[in-house]
């Protein structure tokens, strides 16, 4: 079970860090990404790691924008957000592929969290 945290309400302009953390066992050998939706839009890829060696792949169009890390002590993936803008308006989601240590489409990935919320306003 995947679970996220750390969303919420900021103004344009902030930095936001969401945590994921998996219950029930370890990261070893998955590859974690980061998906987000925006309301009336398709689930996209923000970033994506791959656990073992800390590789981190960017969507194109997110290239620079979002930072994914992992804290292996607390089996925790994280997406820290810098000079968030109004579009980034969304719910977050972390998901996980057992053996998808490179990037991996959508609908491989076989394990997601429930989500969490970030606002951003002007």
């Amino acid at each position: 079970q995947l679970v996220e945290s750390g969303g919420g309400l900021v103004q344009a302009g902030d930095s936001l860090k969401l945590s994921c953390v998996r219950s029930g066992g370890a990261f070893s050998n998955y590859g974690v990404a980061w998906f987000r939706q925006a309301p009336g839009k398709e689930r996209e890829v923000v970033v994506s790691i791959n656990w073992n060696v800390g590789a981190t792949y960017d969507a194109d169009s997110m290239k620079g924008r979002f930072t994914i890390s992992r804290d292996s002590t607390k089996n925790t993936v994280y997406l820290e957000m810098t000079s968030r803008q109004p579009e980034d308006t969304a719910v977050y989601y972390c998901a996980a592929k057992y053996g998808g240590l490179g990037p991996n489409p959508t609908d491989e990935y076989n394990y997601w969290g429930q989500g969490t919320q970030v606002t951003v306003s002007s």
